[in-house]
């Protein structure tokens, strides 16, 4: 083997491929229950989403369970006990803060995209269809493994109506 090819086959384990393309943004659209991985202004990925028992409206204050609207990022991951696999969303922001504080309202947190319980008494196949979460955006435990791998930490999030 050449010096050259020693060289870029060196090169190639220090540095290994991506797992897959660089996602721009992560945009979910409440109504359609629909969650899109966008790379490059294409939708490379769909999915069906659940999202807090009452949809319609932004979130406006803890306990209400909508789920927000607006620009977030995803700025930490966990594995839950829980709920599988978690993407943190950065609300409350700003202008979430300080509608709250106008309303005189705990405006909430904790807001993950996650996977659906994992519980003996309610397989996963109950929760299809349904908006379950206390606020947050939930999908199949297949669904979300994958888009853990798809979506880094800093990834914009918007939530449409």
């Amino acid at each position: 083997m050449s010096r050259l090819a020693v060289w870029l086959l060196s090169l190639l384990l220090a540095f290994p491929a991506a797992a897959g393309p660089l996602v721009d943004k992560v945009l979910v659209h409440k109504y359609e229950r629909r969650l899109e991985v966008i790379s490059e202004g294409e939708v490379i990925r769909s999915y069906r989403v659940s999202l807090g028992k009452q949809p319609t409206g932004h979130k406006q204050r803890a306990g209400d369970q909508r789920t927000p609207e607006g620009l977030y990022t995803i700025d930490w991951r966990q594995e839950s006990e829980r709920f599988n696999l978690s993407l943190h969303l950065d609300y409350p922001n700003l202008k979430d803060l300080t509608g709250a504080w106008k309303r005189g309202d705990d405006p909430g947190g904790m807001i993950m995209i996650h996977g659906t319980p994992i519980d003996e008494e309610y397989p996963e196949w109950f929760f299809e269809g349904l908006d379950w979460t206390d606020g947050c955006i939930a999908l199949k435990n297949a669904d979300m493994r994958e888009l853990w791998k798809l979506v880094p930490d800093g990834t914009p999030v918007e939530i449409r109506p």
